[in-house]
């Protein structure tokens, strides 16, 4: 589980990815006046123009992967798949020690689709056939045995040796569960905040940092987890999901432990932020002890 937030240049902040993403536009010779930062996760993301979005990831140790995201773009766009589309300029692109890439804009303001669309982009997703060129990698979303766990410097000991342990558990059950659904291609990070409507209305799949080969389950759990625990959709959302996709993952045995596994990959996310957000912090020491304590979720907040 490599820590998105640092690397061996530093902390990975606005004002770094912005300087990468003024040097990779001017590499690939595209117009840069004013980059305007849309979002800063594991990536970061910019709108350059109206027509160009830039992703910046923390290390060219990311290079494997974003090669991979423009290679499932281009297999995407041949298969008129409605996902994210790769511009069509020499990429990924090194800059400032920092990976980035650069994709078509799916429209100019964000707008999430509604859930029933989400299902089927996931269940169409689910039916492809990946061509024997393109290599995935498979599944691994808490590491390998052999991985080193991730220190989590912002985070208290208590609460770093707490998820640590949480990760080790994590690793080892996540292979053992009887899943029901046959594996193959998966996103990896399937939710409604991954699906965008476009300019004409139209569902787009975004984000492909995880795309892979794995249980389907996977891209199941978050939307359930997200009606059933924190309280991010409602029932009657839930239910047009389960009916558009046609299976409901909580009927499954292996859906309390999943759960389990995807919130502990969701606090992991955040903690890696907590030594350089406040705000990070506090929210993944909130989640630290409502899975520590099995209080409620339903106060966790979006990120």
């Amino acid at each position: 589980m490599a820590d998105a937030s640092t690397s061996p240049l530093g902390a990975f902040t606005e004002q770094v990815a912005h300087r990468a993403v003024t040097s990779a536009c001017q590499q690939v010779g595209i117009s840069v006046d004013s980059a305007e930062l849309i979002r800063m996760g594991s990536n970061a993301v910019f709108r350059i123009d109206a027509e160009t979005i830039a992703r910046v990831a923390p290390s060219t140790g990311h290079r494997a992967n974003a090669q991979k995201q423009i290679d499932v773009a281009r297999w995407l766009d041949a298969i008129d798949y409605p996902a994210t589309r790769a511009a069509a300029v020499p990429q990924p692109v090194e800059a400032e020690g920092r990976i980035a890439t650069f994709w078509k804009s799916v429209s100019p303001e964000t707008v999430y689709a509604p859930i029933r669309d989400v299902a089927a982009l996931i269940r169409r997703l689910h039916a492809l056939s990946v061509p024997a060129s393109l290599v995935l990698p498979e599944l691994c979303p808490f590491g390998s045995e052999s991985d080193p766990l991730p220190e989590f410097v912002g985070l208290p000991s208590r609460d770093a040796h707490y998820l640590r342990r949480r990760i080790e558990w994590a690793r080892s059950a996540f292979l053992s569960l009887p899943y029901e659904l046959p594996a193959g291609v998966i996103h990896g990070d399937a939710n409604v905040g991954n699906v965008l409507v476009d300019t004409t209305g139209q569902a787009v799949l975004i984000d492909l940092d995880s795309f892979s080969t794995g249980p389907r389950e996977w891209d199941l759990v978050q939307t359930s987890l997200f009606f059933d625990r924190l309280g991010w959709h409602s029932a009657e959302e839930y239910r047009a999901f389960v009916d558009t996709y046609g299976y409901d993952i909580m009927d499954w045995s292996g859906y309390s432990a999943l759960s389990d596994m995807r919130e502990i990959a969701m606090t992991s996310w955040l903690s890696k932020k907590a030594d350089t957000s406040d705000a990070a912090a506090a929210e993944a020491r909130k989640r630290i002890e409502t899975v520590r304590t099995g209080r409620s979720r339903r106060d966790w907040g979006a990120y």
